[in-house]
């Protein structure tokens, strides 16, 4: 891994993109921690030319972004032309939104809808990935949701987003997922997972938890991982002060 390849995810900063300007300068604070790369989710809505401008302007690339289920799912060549005027080659499923995913048949008929999307996104060569959270842990027979989502589709059309923190508290092993999802992992969400006073599961920085880091970041790159991506969902104090720590921990896994 390269420091390099080590992205904030902008989710983490959202109440700090509320306007062009917010955006500008959040994307300055993040340069000046030393991330040179950002995930592009959870900000106002801004023209892709303008928001690219701000990012070549700060010496930022995008490295994926999220973008809406119904946009991916019902009208994927908005996502590509979308993805087009960033420079971008990653975006990623969120979640299944208010897609129906409760029974066996619902959950092939949403893998089925990705596996549509992302094979005209790859056609386009572009690459569609699934960020989990715990729920696609459900199990359905042998199989979680999770699992189904990877065998129903082709891995050309749907790839893997992993959340480690979404992984460990849907009571799955990240290392295993890791290692699973082998050359069909290019994104992974890092999120260390922790115990706060109240024996309550809370979100850490990333080496501030319980996490094997030293299990997991060579794992994910044996994979294939491009990207190595930091998001805090909460932030018990600065969300800019949680990604310097973050930061400042994976630089030391870092190859020179």
């Amino acid at each position: 891994m390269q420091i390099s390849q080590v992205a904030a995810q902008l989710y983490t900063l959202r109440d700090f993109l509320k306007t062009p300007a917010d955006i500008q300068d959040t994307l300055k604070k993040v340069r000046s921690i030393g991330y040179e790369a950002v995930q592009v989710s959870g900000m106002a809505p801004i023209p892709e030319a303008e928001l690219k401008a701000m990012l070549d302007g700060e010496g930022l690339v995008c490295c994926a972004t999220h973008e809406s289920t119904q946009a991916i799912l019902e009208q994927p060549q908005t996502v590509i032309e979308r993805l087009q005027k960033l420079d971008c080659m990653y975006t990623a499923v969120p979640s299944p939104g208010d897609y129906d995913v409760s029974t066996l048949e619902a959950v092939k008929a949403f893998a089925a809808k990705m596996n549509a999307a992302g094979k005209v996104l790859a056609d386009n060569g572009q690459t569609l990935t699934y960020h989990n959270h715990h729920f696609e842990f459900v199990r359905f027979g042998d199989q979680t949701m999770l699992d189904l989502f990877y065998s129903e589709t082709e891995d050309r059309n749907l790839q893997g987003e992993i959340d480690t923190y979404w992984v460990q508290y849907g009571g799955a092993s990240t290392l295993d997922w890791c290692r699973r999802l082998k050359n069909r992992l290019p994104l992974i969400h890092l999120k260390d997972y922790g115990i706060d006073a109240d024996k309550k599961p809370v979100f850490r920085e990333i080496g501030q938890g319980n996490m094997n880091w030293n299990e997991i970041l060579p794992a994910a790159e044996e994979s294939g991982c491009q990207w190595f991506i930091v998001e805090q969902d909460t932030c018990e104090g600065d969300p800019f002060e949680a990604l310097q720590t973050s930061f400042d921990f994976l630089k030391g896994h870092c190859s020179a």
